[in-house]
């Protein structure tokens, strides 16, 4: 089921964000969560780490990652540095808790085996429900490191794979993959800003083909799938849709 919710701007959008993040994590005994990188889940995540620090419960979180930039942990690039500068390093989660995708490994392939098996692992001989994925939308429908026309999207096996012809720079990245975002109990989608208008309204409302809008692709099993929108990201919307 879809549900959209319309902010004003992206500090409400990312105020309500935290506070729905804040009230399901406290209603979980294990809460295992997907971050996304790139700038606009940045102010939710500096939220988290400050007005809502106390009401987390943050010795009961597993982070993961959506994806992440095939470059080291420091570079600027990096979404593992900027979720750590923005929130982890801010809060006291167990250094167990958090599972950093393998980029120092010298072959990509290999990274992607490891965080698949850290994923396994984790959720044992169960499904692989993580209770919240955190996705944003690029200007040209991709979400996480899956991007239009690739092989990436018709993947039905793997949790994680490595990715190494990013129409993005840089060009190698690892990223979830289809089947375990769609088993996520909850999957939220932050849009914020005139420059996703288009991408959105499209993904939206235009027929159907994940394969040119990769975000069509995301179809819960038996989870719910959350759009947080901006006014200026909403702007292209159909209102009679």
């Amino acid at each position: 089921m879809r549900d959209i919710r319309l902010f004003t701007d992206k500090a409400s959008l990312s105020r309500a964000v935290a506070e729905a993040f804040v009230a399901r994590a406290s209603e979980s005994e294990r809460f295992s969560v997907a971050l996304a990188g790139g700038g606009t889940p940045r102010l939710l995540y500096e939220l988290l780490a400050t007005e809502c620090h106390d009401r987390v419960p943050w010795n009961r979180i597993h982070f993961f990652w959506s994806d992440e930039r095939y470059v080291p942990l420091d570079h600027v690039e990096s979404n593992t540095r900027m979720v750590r500068q923005a929130l982890l390093d801010r809060v006291d989660v167990p250094a167990e808790n958090i599972h950093v995708p393998p980029v120092e490994l010298a072959d990509p392939e290999e990274a992607a085996g490891r965080y698949e098996e850290d994923l396994r692992r984790f959720f044992g001989s169960g499904e692989p429900r993580l209770g919240w994925v955190l996705l944003g939308l690029g200007e040209d429908g991709h979400l996480a490191s899956l991007f239009p026309g690739s092989p990436s999207l018709e993947e039905s096996d793997r949790w994680v794979i490595a990715v190494k012809d990013s129409p993005k720079p840089p060009p190698v990245r690892l990223t979830m993959t289809l089947p375990i975002i769609n088993h996520a109990a909850g999957i939220h989608f932050l849009v914020a800003g005139p420059g996703k208008a288009a991408a959105l309204s499209s993904t939206l409302e235009a027929p159907q083909d994940p394969a040119r809008l990769p975000a069509q692709g995301v179809r819960p099993i038996n989870g719910t799938l959350t759009w947080w929108l901006d006014e200026q990201a909403a702007s292209k919307l159909n209102p009679s849709k």
